[in-house]
This record gives C-alpha cells, sequence and structure tokens, in this order.
C-alpha cells in the first residue's frame, strides 16, 4: 500500500511482477549495494567487492550478504548488528526507478483493484532499475524479511555480555 486515498482521493498499491528485477540483476556491470537506511555513507555489501550475491526468481529477489570482518569493525556496522539483534530492523527496502520504456517493452502498468476487493489503482512493475537494498525498521513492503546467519566477528561481545546470536554457543 503507497497510498491509503482519502479525501476523494482513490488508494494506491504497488507490486512486483516475476523477475522484476532482473533488468538490474543480470547486468554484471551493475553496481547494486547494500546499505543501512538508504544511506550510502554507511555501506554493508557490494555486487563489485564480491560481497552481495542476488539471485532474482519467480517468486522474489533473494540475496546473501557477506559482512567482512573489516565492515564488522565499523561503528555503522555494529550499530546494525545490534539493532538487528534486539529486533529493532527486520526489513529490507528497495531502492530502485522503473526502467525507462525505451529500455524495455513494458516497464509498468496501472489497473484497477478487483471491485470485491476494494477500490485501489495497482502498480505493476515489470522492470527495476535496483540500485541499492536496505536494513531499515519500517520497510516499504511489509512481505521482506532478512535473517543473519553467522558472524565472524562479534563486536558486542564486552564485559561478559554475549551477543544474542551467538546465544546458542553459550
Amino acid at each position: 500500500m503507497l497510498d491509503a486515498g482519502g479525501n476523494g482521493r482513490r488508494p494506491k498499491k504497488e507490486e512486483f511482477a516475476p523477475k522484476a528485477f532482473s533488468f538490474a540483476v543480470d547486468d554484471p556491470d551493475r553496481e547494486i549495494h547494500l546499505l543501512i537506511g538508504h544511506s550510502f555513507d554507511r555501506p554493508l555489501a557490494s555486487r563489485k567487492a564480491g560481497t552481495l550475491l542476488l539471485q532474482d526468481s519467480e517468486a522474489a529477489l533473494g540475496f546473501e550478504a557477506i559482512l567482512t570482518p573489516d565492515i564488522q569493525r565499523t561503528s555503522w556496522a555494529q550499530d546494525f548488528m545490534a539493532a538487528f539483534a534486539a529486533g529493532l530492523i527486520s526489513g529490507i527496502s528497495p531502492g530502485f526507478r522503473v526502467a525507462p520504456p525505451e529500455a524495455v517493452n513494458k516497464p509498468e502498468e496501472t489497473n484497477e483493484e478487483d471491485p470485491a476487493e476494494g477500490n485501489a489503482l495497482i502498480r505493476t512493475i515489470f522492470a527495476a532499475v535496483l540500485f541499492e537494498l536496505s536494513m531499515v525498521t519500517r520497510p516499504a513492503y511489509g512481505e521482506t524479511e532478512a535473517d543473519l546467519r553467522s558472524l565472524q566477528f562479534d563486536p558486542v561481545l564486552r564485559k561478559g555480555i554475549i551477543h544474542p546470536l551467538s546465544r546458542w554457543r553459550a
């Protein structure tokens, strides 16, 4: 839901067609970053650095980020990992623009929602130029999810405090 409507306006929703991000993901020269809060001064990983692996399937855009020990030592990565462990950062928000019509046949279309379900206008994106993914507290798309699987360096391990993601080892 992009806009709930009101005051005479119709609600607006947005959805991605299967493989909508392949326009950018399939381009090996396109740089894509993983950021904290859409901030390019707080990077976690990138394709050109070889630390961000992307796959755009029929079901979803998936990614794996490798947070190197050097990145894990940065203040912004330590803040991110602590906020993530505390459940404060839980989603992903893509930074993208719709591909230009001269680059693809049908970059997007807007249709009316099935009247049985409401009266919203639904924008379907068929080709998105992805330039970043961001770890955020309030994701633009509620269906997103993130999982931190392992750490090579535990920046929060101090004064006997064990990082919550490492408690199973304690």
